[in-house]
């Protein structure tokens, strides 16, 4: 019974709702990032383009201050996720439980460093759903790459939209 009672929560009012012009600003930072990914990928037939770029636009551009949002954590956790799926593939093959022992050994990983960074948990999956096993050139093109163009994106837009400073920390 009272894991029934736990489970109906605090019935806590919603958060409110983030000013428009901040949704739209989010939303227009975020389309612009992956549309330059994406054209960049085109154009140079070189992949720059991680899906999980799209939901660390979301936390770095919507939720700043949230410590999933801080350079670190962005730069690191990408890292991270994609060296456990390459490990991982490179060392045990594509069975079901090396991709369930990548994502965990990643989250223990950003967790023990403390950069976690949840878009990144699904960069392991990333690379076992790929066609063919990328090199250890994909941690530079496009994980490392791509984090960082988020977060000199991020630095520049939070720096001259907002009283507060951004980031938090750096390491």
């Amino acid at each position: 019974m009272n894991l029934l009672r736990k489970m109906r929560g605090d019935g806590a009012e919603l958060p409110p709702r983030s000013p428009w012009a901040a949704i739209l600003a989010t939303a227009l930072v975020a389309t612009l990032i992956v549309a330059a990914f994406a054209l960049l990928t085109q154009r140079l037939d070189i992949i720059l383009l991680l899906g999980t770029f799209a939901a660390s636009s979301l936390i770095v551009f919507a939720y700043p201050d949230s410590l999933f949002a801080q350079p670190r954590n962005v730069i690191v956790g990408h890292l991270i996720g994609v060296l456990a799926g390459l490990v991982l593939i490179k060392y045990c093959g594509t069975i079901w439980w090396s991709q369930a022992l990548a994502v965990g050994v990643t989250i223990g990983t950003m967790k023990i460093t403390r950069t976690v960074h949840p878009p990144a948990c699904s960069n392991p999956l990333i690379i076992f759903s790929l066609k063919s096993s990328p090199g250890w050139s994909f941690l530079l093109f496009p994980t490392l790459t791509g984090a960082i163009v988020i977060v000199l994106i991020a630095l520049v837009y939070h720096n001259l939209r907002r009283e507060a400073r951004w980031p938090k920390y750096w390491y």
